[in-house]
């Protein structure tokens, strides 16, 4: 009877342990078939261009873009406006005359990107360090009256010796330097509470087989904007500034899915 119940155990375990299988490889079927499905659409998307330059995104408006949040940010308490009798000025004007800066939603500014950034960094780190440890007795119980044979049995009288070594060294250096000089108009999507203005724009270059994409954003004082309405990029609070591009040349610069795909699982 015992052995019959053992049995039964040892088959139980063996059949929990196949559903547990089973599911651990429906669950990895599922995730290559959603990554084979994910790969083959983009690989269709891809192949669909074969021959044609890429397309130029549609003209529309930024604050109805899927994850637009209104920007916040700290505000101070508002003023009330007091005019004087008698009198053409008013508080928070810039003038008697209109101004034709920007200052509110929907007016264009251009914005002058201008960056000019160069790091230098060297790193160097040594390390040694040596340890000995040495235990040992020569005269334990009495052993030194024992016989030739027995002292021999017992060695030198040394429990342990150990030695260790180790030592590193390391080098490191950065060298970066990039330069971007260029113009962009942007579009005030918001106008906050202290009458900063929040900004954005987006440019798009189409040359041969090559899409270059051009981003900015933040948040502007009206103050610095000037007077041919231009601002530049270092006096844009909370800036954002992206380069890039699609086409043929960023697609051979980059390494393929597969190899992404094994640099991000492998931990070697």
């Amino acid at each position: 009877m015992s052995r019959f119940k053992s049995r039964f155990r040892s088959s139980c375990s063996a059949i929990s342990w196949s559903k547990t299988t089973r599911q651990r490889l429906v669950v990895t079927a599922a995730l290559l078939g959603a990554f084979s499905t994910a790969s083959g659409c983009s690989a269709i998307d891809r192949l669909s261009q074969i021959g044609e330059t890429p397309k130029l995104t549609a003209i529309e408006n930024p604050t109805s873009q899927p994850g637009y949040k209104p920007v916040q940010m700290p505000m101070p308490k508002p003023e009330t406006v007091s005019y004087n009798p008698n009198s053409l000025w008013r508080n928070g004007s810039r003038s008697f005359f209109k101004d034709q800066r920007a200052h509110q939603i929907g007016d264009l500014l251009t914005v002058t990107v201008n960056i000019t950034d160069q790091a230098n960094f060297a790193n160097e780190s040594q390390r040694s360090r040596q340890t000995t440890e040495d235990s040992g007795f020569t005269n334990f119980l009495g052993s030194a009256t024992l016989g030739a044979s027995d002292q021999k049995f017992l060695g030198n009288g040394r429990i342990l010796t150990a030695d260790s070594n180790s030592s590193s060294d390391g080098k490191g250096s950065i060298q970066r330097q990039e330069t971007m000089v260029t113009n962009v108009a942007a579009v005030v999507t918001q106008v906050l509470p202290n009458g900063n203005l929040v900004v954005e724009g987006k440019q798009e270059v189409r040359v041969n087989y090559e899409l270059r994409e051009l981003i900015v954003a933040g948040v502007v004082r009206p103050e610095d904007i000037q007077s041919d309405n231009t601002i530049d990029s270092s006096k844009i609070a909370q800036a954002r500034i992206s380069y890039g591009g699609r086409g043929q040349i960023s697609d051979v610069q980059q390494p393929r899915y597969g190899s992404q795909v094994m640099d991000v699982l492998l931990p070697f």
